[in-house]
């Protein structure tokens, strides 16, 4: 008897296996390679079939029209090679207000894209049927004529809302008309050796993991027409938690990696080991808090930016009146290596960044907190920076004398240029606590009169292994307001008395 049922469970699991294994090629579904008929209806019907014991819906080679699909627990979408699912370039083919998107999946567990096939949205199509159905009156929505096109108007290829046990590998995601992909209070996510091409259109962020928890990001590339590598918190009681990002290569038009601009509940627990950043707008590394969220534990290691418009950007900021204005503690970055250029990184790609209204020379990376919140506990170590220079004080100009009027701009949107021209070309770190440089160059290949480093209303500073080979302006080191200071080898040109300025504590006006 016990061995009868030892069998039984053995055909019982033998069966179930091979049941998740099966496979559902959507053509034995009525689908038409074809690239003009809508296959959504002969697509679905396979998925449908999938989800009642498991299973794998493959596209083969050739070219698949789709409106929205809907995935369901159990199914892995399996992009064969030669194989590319094209969205639907008629925006009244996208009806879900809730999710415009050609693949959605919803409180969904186990589901999967996978393959070396291509997602398509053919954005660049589908945006120039939305601003002829706008001008027809057949949709309606007044931004356009001012801006673009709102998000309701415009797809994601992948949307996922509070799914667990994601999976995405191997397959090339291509020109959306909006974000690329949006992950929303899912668990348990595997990204690998995925590829974003998406240029067609603004905001192409490569991807956006919203409040999202145990996430791994592996072995991918990023070329978009906004942020690279995005993680958002838009809901108070929630967060981005746990979340591993390795080895990827990424150009945006906007900054590569990113926590933020959304920032409502918090960030923790975040690791970055490997990040090559190229032709890039805005910064290689951005960690912004502006909607009240705490933002921590953040480990960042081993970057490699060529061509970026700046570094690293760290704010904290306060968008809402009403909301407190939140955390930003304990970051570690290390072992960063980047150039910046004096012109503008991006130029010559088909979404260019846009051109800043207020003129400023190259900008600095920055550390920004608030009177009274300060950014906490951030240590950047093994740090290496080349500025190409050229900096004119007729372009903008902002002498030490004048720390004291660099605007706050606590509700603005953050970027490194927010503050307009900084009286730093290096660092420019205000309103923070506990700021350790540890092994840091800074290299201006051309002219600049502002000092490498400006520091302003710092608790607890450490200075340590600092060098500064070429010095075009004199001080190297500026320091307002700052106390309990620690300076070990700071090597510079010029003696530690030229190169080192405390400035008298001056009171600042509220911008």
């Amino acid at each position: 008897m016990k061995q009868l049922l030892i069998i039984l469970s053995l055909c019982w699991l033998a069966g179930r296996v091979a049941g998740q294994g099966r496979e559902f090629a959507i053509t034995a579904y009525g689908a038409k390679a074809d690239g003009q008929t809508n296959n959504a209806v002969a697509i679905q019907r396979a998925i449908d079939a999938a989800a009642k014991s498991g299973g794998r819906v493959v596209v083969p080679a050739g070219r698949f029209v789709t409106g929205p699909l809907y995935l369901k627990s159990g199914v892995e979408l399996h992009l064969s090679r030669g194989a590319t699912l094209l969205g639907s370039a008629k925006r009244l083919d996208y009806t879900d207000k809730q999710g415009m998107a050609i693949l959605v999946a919803k409180d969904q567990r186990n589901v999967a894209i996978t393959g070396p096939g291509t997602l398509d949205g053919q954005g660049r199509a589908l945006i120039q049927n939305v601003l002829e159905l706008l001008r027809a009156g057949v949709l309606d929505d007044p931004e356009w004529k001012v801006k673009r096109p709102t998000e309701q108007n415009r797809t994601h290829l992948i949307a996922f809302t509070r799914c667990t046990g994601v999976r995405v590998t191997g397959v090339t995601l291509k020109d959306a008309s909006s974000w690329v992909q949006s992950y929303q209070q899912c668990r348990d996510l595997v990204f690998d050796s995925i590829r974003v091409e998406s240029t067609a259109y603004w905001n192409n962020d490569g991807i956006d993991l919203v409040d999202c928890q145990n996430v791994k990001l592996t072995n991918s590339f990023f070329n978009s027409a906004d942020d690279g590598i995005c993680l958002k918190s838009e809901d108070p009681k929630s967060s981005c938690d746990n979340i591993y990002v390795a080895n990827c290569q990424v150009r945006a038009s906007a900054s590569a990696f990113k926590l933020g601009t959304g920032s409502e509940g918090a960030f923790r627990r975040i690791k970055v080991r490997g990040l090559t950043v190229y032709d890039t707008f805005r910064s290689a590394i951005a960690l912004e808090a502006v909607d009240g969220a705490v933002l921590e534990d953040i480990d960042i290691r081993n970057v490699t930016a060529t061509n970026t418009g700046n570094a690293i950007f760290i704010r904290l900021g306060q968008r809402k009146a009403g909301r407190p204005a939140g955390t930003v503690r304990r970051v570690y970055i290390g072992d960063v290596k980047a150039t910046i250029p004096a012109g503008k990184p991006d130029k010559g790609y088909e979404m260019e960044g846009p051109v800043y209204k207020e003129p400023h020379n190259v900008n600095p990376s920055s550390i920004a907190g608030l009177p009274g919140h300060p950014v906490q506990d951030v240590m950047l170590e093994n740090i290496d920076f080349t500025y190409e220079g050229g900096a004119s004080k007729q372009v903008a100009y902002a002498p030490l004398d004048s720390l004291a009027a660099v605007p706050e701009r606590a509700p603005n949107y953050p970027e490194f240029s927010m503050f307009g021209e900084l009286p730093a070309y290096g660092f420019y770190v205000r309103h923070a606590e506990g700021i350790t440089l540890k092994n840091v160059r800074i290299t201006m290949k051309g002219a600049d009169y502002r000092p490498a480093f400006v520091f302003d209303d710092v608790k607890k500073l450490a200075l340590q292994e600092v060098a500064v080979p070429s010095a075009p302006a004199l001080p190297v080191v500026a320091l307002q307001g700052v106390t309990d200071l620690s300076v070990k080898k700071l090597t510079t040109p010029a003696s530690k008395q030229q190169a080192l300025l405390v400035l008298p504590a001056k009171v600042r006006r509220a911008l």
